[in-house]
Formats: C-alpha cells, sequence, structure tokens
C-alpha cells in the first residue's frame, strides 16, 4: 500500500501544508495510507486530520517513518547534513546552482533516496501542476504597499506577519492607508497574466491601485523600460532565466524617477540573470526592506516564501491544484512523478 507521510516545517515563519483534511481524505478513500505530523507552527490544526482517520505521528518523526514511506513536505530540511532514505516531495532549490542544493542533492545520493522537486512537477505541457503563485503575488504586493506606506511617514515598513485570511490583510492595508486622503500609489507589474501577476494586480486593484500590466508582448524589445521609472511602486512576478531582459538596471538609483519601492516577487537576486540590480540579497520577515538609494528613496523587497502570510487560504487552494497528482502516487514511474523524477537523476 502507498504510504504519505505529510511532515511538519521546520523552517520559521512556515504555517503552510501541502495537503488539507479533506484532501487526506480523499486519498485514503483511494486506498492511500497517510500519516500526519504534529505541528506547532500548521495553520490547519491537527484535530482536522485526527478526524479522518488518518495516522498522526510525533513533529519531526519522519526520519523513522517506513522506509516505504513518501515523505511530503514543502520547504527545506533541517540542514543537518545526514543521509536522506526516502522518496520526498518538497521544493528542493537543488537545480539552479545553488550551494545548499548541491549539498541537498549529496544527502540524496548517499541515502539512496529521490526528490520529487514540486517546482518541477509538470503536466505533459510542461506546465507545474501546482503552485503558490497567486498568494505569492498577493503577500509580495501587499507588503510593496506597507513599503510605500512608510516611505510617506519618513521610514522603512516594519516587520510583517501572518494574516488569518485575504480579508484581513486588506483591512490592515486600508487602515494604514487611511492617513493619505485617498492618495494611491500607481503600479507597474510585470508578467502580469501569469499567477504571480495575477496574484498581485488583484491586491492592488483591491486596494484602488492605478495598475499597468505588462507581459511578455510589452517586454518583448529588450529594453530599456523607462515605464518602469515612471510609477510609484514596479512588482516583477517573472522568473531570472537566460535572455531576460534587464527592467531595472544598476542605474536606476541615481536616474530621475517617481519608482521608488520595487517588489521583487520572483525573488533571485543572487543570479546572473536577475532583470533587478539594484540589489543582491533576499530581505526577510523582520526586515521586509532593503533600502538601495536614500535621496530620492528606493525600497527593494524580496521575500521567498511570501504566501507564507496567508497560510491557510495558500494551503487550501495549493492542496486542490496538487490532489490529482498525489492520487496517482501508486504509480510512481508514470506521468508527473516520473517526468520529477527523470529532472532528479538528471541533477544527481
Amino acid at each position: 500500500m502507498t504510504h504519505l507521510w505529510v511532515r511538519s516545517e521546520s523552517r520559521d515563519h512556515e504555517q503552510r501544508v501541502g495537503v488539507t483534511p479533506e484532501g487526506v481524505k480523499e486519498l485514503m478513500n483511494a486506498g492511500i495510507k497517510v500519516t500526519v505530523e504534529k505541528s506547532s507552527s500548521r495553520a490547519i490544526g491537527i484535530d482536522g486530520y485526527r478526524a479522518t482517520g488518518c495516522e498522526i505521528a510525533p513533529e519531526g518523526s519522519w526520519t523513522d517513518a517506513p522506509r516505504e514511506a513518501i515523505i511530503f513536505g514543502l520547504k527545506e530540511l533541517p540542514e543537518d547534513g545526514t543521509p536522506l532514505p526516502h522518496h520526498h516531495i518538497m521544493f528542493g532549490h537543488a537545480y539552479k546552482g545553488q550551494p545548499s542544493g548541491r549539498v541537498l542533492l549529496d544527502r540524496f545520493k548517499a541515502g539512496g533516496g529521490t526528490l520529487f522537486d514540486l517546482e518541477y512537477l509538470v503536466g505533459e505541457d510542461g506546465r507545474r501542476v501546482a503552485a503558490f503563485g497567486y498568494w505569492a503575488g498577493y503577500a509580495g504586493a501587499a507588503v510593496s504597499l506597507m513599503c510605500w506606506i512608510a516611505q510617506q511617514t519618513g521610514s522603512i515598513v516594519e516587520p510583517v506577519g501572518v494574516y488569518a485570511s485575504s480579508k484581513a490583510m486588506q483591512e490592515d492595508l486600508n487602515e494604514r492607508m487611511a492617513a493619505f486622503d485617498d492618495k494611491r500609489p500607481s503600479a507597474l507589474i510585470i508578467g502580469a497574466l501569469g499567477r504571480v501577476g495575477t496574484g498581485g494586480a488583484d491586491l492592488c486593484t483591491s486596494m484602488g491601485l492605478p495598475v499597468t500590466k505588462w507581459d511578455m508582448a510589452e517586454t518583448s524589445s529588450g529594453g530599456p523600460f523607462p515605464e518602469v521609472l515612471e510609477h510609484d511602486i514596479f512588482l516583477n512576478c517573472i522568473l531570472a532565466r537566460p535572455g531576460t531582459p534587464v527592467f531595472v538596471p544598476a542605474s536606476a538609483k541615481t536616474a530621475p524617477r517617481k519608482l521608488s519601492v520595487i517588489g521583487d516577487i520572483a525573488c533571485d537576486p543572487d543570479s546572473d540573470f536577475s532583470p533587478i540590480k539594484v540589489y543582491d540579497r533576499v530581505t526577510t520577515w523582520d526586515a521586509p526592506a532593503l533600502r538601495v538609494h536614500n535621496d530620492p528613496v528606493l525600497d527593494v523587497t524580496a521575500i521567498d516564501n511570501l504566501p507564507s502570510m496567508l497560510p491557510t487560504e495558500a494551503s487550501e487552494d495549493f492542496s486542490s491544484q496538487l490532489l490529482s497528482s498525489l492520487l496517482t502516487l501508486d504509480s510512481l514511474d508514470e506521468g508527473v512523478w516520473s517526468r520529477a523524477k527523470a529532472t532528479f537523476d538528471e541533477h544527481l
């Protein structure tokens, strides 16, 4: 019998989970055994999982799971260097030359396990079967707006945290905006037709921001793009890859501009192909903005786990997207799983 083991997350500020209790029930009805670890941080409580009749395990006990169990989590494993003998479903961040990724692959090689990377779990058309992109865009736009609001008072944005819902996030933003007499910053979104860009545009629209939406047609010229500097907020929703145009050159710091906030939601500053050339490191929940220039002010926000700010909605959405693939776990040599395995073997 196929056995899916849903592990707890060890990363700070991570409350998401890849499958909901409703999804667990469907998996069990399909004949898949499910074990769910307790978690001190998960947004969806353990009682909902317990009600499905699945097995409940102590937090962090996946290391002792049966060898045949498939370990399912989202973010990084503890970096303790131990060999990994299980199949793992997770975001590995191991295939783009990241130093930590090489270490992770070596752990799989040492243990004989397999990484089914969620970023490379794709259908026959090459598109990802499940992604958190919409909520990354939504939360990234919210943090960018918080940066702009802080600038209006001569400060830099304070630490950010978790919201119970997107409605609660909007209510908080409306309270912050109340002091500005309906003044609204303009926003330019590049990648507006994708999942990330759609989420960013929805947040901006809900807050009454004038939004300019660009995608491949508007950026096919390769730049430069002076329009970026003519907006208050710029949201980059395009992943860095060979051939990606530069949207914000290093010279933008001192150039005449209206731009004061860059939300690099794609968040890949250490890539040679990054389209944002004014910063070199990610930002954090505790320090959401990096001030890269003072006069005129320019802040960059680039948080790499933005959907965690809305963990319940993000988890429910992701689970609904991924469930049909999880239901095929008894056929790891076919479909999305075989394609993910081939990608793993290539990089190993």
